[in-house]
């Protein structure tokens, strides 16, 4: 018995041995990837220990060791763009393995990440039949990353590069995609395209816990999210949930047999705690995996699960941070952009604090947001009009990044205020066109004194400005614009792209204070 436990040790480490001395590349490395364009290009795998590597591509070869643990890396030189398919080839040199990696191309790469709306796929996108029969576009490709959330920042990815056709594009993230589908038309290189998303899950969770640990304004909601974590009765809560399902099979008969609504399905508490993983479970899992894949910026469509009330205002330190954060680890000053919440009738302040933190995060320079609040559904909180989403980031991205003339690089943003006796004045940036009244009337404004009571304002264009009053508030201090989750807003630009929503004001809202006490 001893002897065959002996040799059933050996042989477990003489099969570890073996898989630590394998030459493997990262997964992102993969048939069909897309290179970023002038700017070094890391590639990196595992060998055996100390083992020589060799790096081959577009003309250039690059050589290194492996370290003890076996991870290697190189950085070839920046390389020009290219649309021929080429191959990277990389090779051992003690053992004569390799790897040749094909269909290789060079452009711009984008990395999109956040929830849901990021997530939706094209298929589940407006005119899907319209738009995976104009999809034959070889030279857009997308990573989808598959990896769980975890606990430690793990090594490597999973997924596969895909190329761009009527068949493959269904799959696609429709955010990212249009997005980047307006980059190759504009710019003519490749695209590549790395989806990073997962629904249904806060920003925390796509933050190094470590970072948030360091800013004083989160301890307290990851205090109270470690607690919660150390109480979570796994038995309890999946008896609980089989009961619910149960409860819910029998509700959804009845409906079924009566013609009637289906009820709404319990959600699995397990499930649920496994795909968020934590504060900073997703970033272990989905993002350090990729870094530092050479990108040219990031895309975040993210904030639906952080607008429950007592959660929006953590938000203003929450967006910034994980945009200085992954900049740090990518150690670059990347372009990033997001996406404000667009029009939804959710009853609580909670939104439009999301929307006013991410407003307020544009203070950090190469930042960018794509403001949708005429384009959402006030019902579903995935509206279907991707293809808007893409195109006002691409605009930013196209006019900021790239240095392109565009229409506009963003919808009218408020810069300034001041009162004239019973008028606010409001001063706008990126009023290109002019700013305009959507429809007749501004509609949208309200102001409030010092005794802080909000009434309907009159509003009037006047250039680049909006003045702004009301005959029931003699000396306005204050002004709102949209400030409504599901608002009757119609400020415009010239190029047709919606004024941001925004306050003038810092005052306690009711949540705010609910969450204080």
């Amino acid at each position: 018995m001893k002897t065959a436990l002996i040799f059933a040790g050996l042989l477990l480490a003489s099969a570890t041995a073996l898989q630590a001395s394998e030459l493997k590349l990262a997964a992102v490395f993969s048939d069909h990837m897309v290179l970023q364009r002038d700017k070094p290009v890391p590639v990196w795998g595992w060998a055996g220990p100390g083992e020589p590597v060799t790096v081959s591509f577009g003309g250039q070869e690059k050589k290194v060791a492996a370290d003890a643990a076996g991870k290697w890396m190189v950085k070839l030189d920046p390389l020009p763009a290219n649309a021929a398919s080429s191959e990277l080839q990389v090779s051992a040199a003690s053992n004569r393995q390799s790897v040749t990696v094909k269909d290789v191309l060079v452009g711009e790469v984008w990395l999109g990440s956040g929830q849901s709306n990021m997530a939706l796929n094209v298929g589940a996108a407006r005119d899907f039949e319209t738009e995976r029969a104009a999809a034959r576009l070889p030279l857009i490709r997308m990573f989808k990353e598959m990896s769980n959330a975890a606990q430690t920042p793990q090594a490597d990815a999973k997924g596969q590069w895909l190329v761009c056709s009527p068949e493959a594009v269904g799959g696609f993230s429709a955010t990212l995609f249009f997005f980047g589908r307006e980059l190759y038309r504009a710019l003519g290189v490749p695209v590549g395209l790395i989806n990073s998303s997962v629904g249904g899950t806060p920003i925390e969770a796509w933050v190094a816990g470590e970072a948030q640990s360091r800013v004083p304004e989160l301890r307290a909601s990851l205090d109270a999210l470690a607690q919660t974590e150390a109480v979570f009765d796994e038995v309890k809560a999946k008896a609980n949930y089989e009961k619910a399902l149960a409860r819910w099979q029998a509700q959804a008969s009845r409906a079924k047999a009566a013609g009637e609504p289906q009820p709404r399905k319990p959600r699995d508490p397990l499930a649920q705690r496994s795909r968020r993983g934590g504060a900073g479970g997703l970033f272990n899992g989905k993002i350090a995996p990729l870094i530092p894949y050479a990108i040219r910026g990031t895309v975040w469509y993210q904030g639906e699960a952080n607008s429950h009330a007592g959660k929006g205002s953590l938000y203003q330190h929450q967006l910034p941070l994980l945009v200085s954060d992954w900049r740090s680890r990518w150690g670059e000053d990347l372009p990033f952009a997001w996406v404000q919440l667009p029009n939804y009738a959710r009853a609580s302040d909670d939104w439009m604090l999301v929307r006013e933190a991410m407003l307020k995060t544009l203070r950090l320079p190469h930042t960018g947001m794509a403001i949708t609040v005429d384009i959402g559904e006030p019902d579903n909180i995935h509206p279907k009009n991707k293809q808007e989403v893409g195109r006002r980031l691409s605009l930013w991205a196209l006019g900021e990044v790239y240095g392109q003339k565009v229409v506009a690089t963003s919808g009218p943003l408020p810069v300034g205020h001041e009162a004239r006796g019973s008028d606010i004045v409001l001063s706008f940036s990126h009023a290109e066109g002019g700013l305009q009244a959507k429809g007749g009337e501004l509609k949208g404004f309200v102001v409030a004194g010092e005794d802080r009571q909000w009434k309907p304002a009159v509003a009037r264009i006047e250039g680049d400005k909006v003045v702004a009053s009301s005959a029931e508030v003699k000396k306005p201090v204050a002004v709102r614009y949209a400030w409504a989750a599901d608002p009757v807003c119609n400020l415009f630009n010239g190029a047709g792209i919606p004024a941001s929503p925004f306050r003038t004001d810092d005052w306690a809202l009711p949540n705010m204070e609910q969450a204080q006490k």
